[in-house]
C-alpha cells in the first residue's frame, strides 16, 4: 500500500490490454503445435523481436534472420508479412479497468509499451480505447525498451512523475515489473484481469 494517494496509472499494452502471441500465426503455418513452439522459441525469438522494439527496422531484422537461417526463409518472412495475425484482440477485463479509471476522471493514464515504431500506428488505428490515454511511450520511438532502467527514467522525466510516488505500473512480464520496482514504481504483475482489479481496489482505485 502506498502512503501517497494514487494519481497516475501506467499500463503496458501487449498481453495487458491487447492479446499478443506469435504462436497464433505459426499454429496456422505449422501442422504441429510443438514445431510452432520450437520455431518461436529458437528462430523468431523474443530477443530478436525486442531489437525491433528498441528501434531496429523490420526489414533489416528480417534480412538478418534470413541470412542466419536461410532454410527457414519462408517462415521468417511470414512473421512480419502476416504480423497482425499475432494478435487475439482486446483483453476485455483489463480494457474495462482502463475505461473505469478514465471515467473516474481523477487519474493520469499513461501507456508504456515495447513495440516497433513502424508497427504501432496499426494499433492506434485498430484499438480505439488507446485514445483514453493521456499519452503512450512507445519503445521503438524513444529507442529504449523495458526492462532497461533508462526507459523508466525517461518515463519519469517526460511526464514529470517526480519520484514515482502515487504511480502504479501494470505489466504482464515479471522482469519488467521487477525493473519498474527497482526504479521506484509500485508495479503490479498482471496475471488475470480479476487479480489486477483486486490489487487496484486494494490501493483504493475505483475499479
Amino acid at each position: 500500500m502506498q502512503s501517497t494517494p494514487i494519481h497516475t496509472v501506467i499500463f503496458d499494452l501487449g498481453n495487458v490490454l491487447i492479446g499478443w502471441n506469435p504462436r497464433l500465426l505459426y499454429n496456422k503455418v505449422f501442422d504441429d503445435p510443438e514445431r510452432s513452439d520450437w520455431f518461436v522459441n529458437n528462430i523468431v525469438t523474443l530477443d530478436w523481436n525486442e531489437e525491433q522494439d528498441r528501434g531496429r527496422p523490420v526489414a533489416e531484422a528480417t534480412e538478418l534472420l534470413v541470412r542466419q537461417y536461410p532454410e527457414w526463409e519462408r517462415e521468417i518472412r511470414i512473421y512480419y508479412d502476416r504480423w497482425t495475425e499475432h494478435f487475439s484482440g482486446p483483453i476485455p477485463g483489463n480494457v474495462e479497468l482502463l475505461k473505469r479509471l478514465h471515467a473516474a476522471g481523477n487519474y493520469r493514464l499513461l501507456g508504456l509499451t515495447n513495440w516497433s515504431a513502424e508497427l504501432f500506428p496499426w494499433a492506434r488505428e485498430n484499438f480505439d480505447f488507446l485514445e483514453l490515454f493521456e499519452d503512450i511511450m512507445v519503445s521503438g520511438e524513444v529507442k529504449m525498451k523495458k526492462p532497461d532502467p533508462e526507459i523508466y527514467e525517461h518515463l519519469r522525466l517526460t511526464y514529470s512523475l517526480g519520484d514515482f510516488s502515487g504511480c502504479i505500473f501494470i505489466d504482464d512480464s515479471e522482469r519488467n515489473v521487477l525493473a519498474a520496482r527497482a526504479a521506484g514504481l509500485d508495479a503490479i504483475r498482471m496475471k488475470t484481469p480479476e487479480q489486477t482489479r483486486e490489487k487496484l481496489r486494494g490501493r483504493g482505485l475505483p475499479v
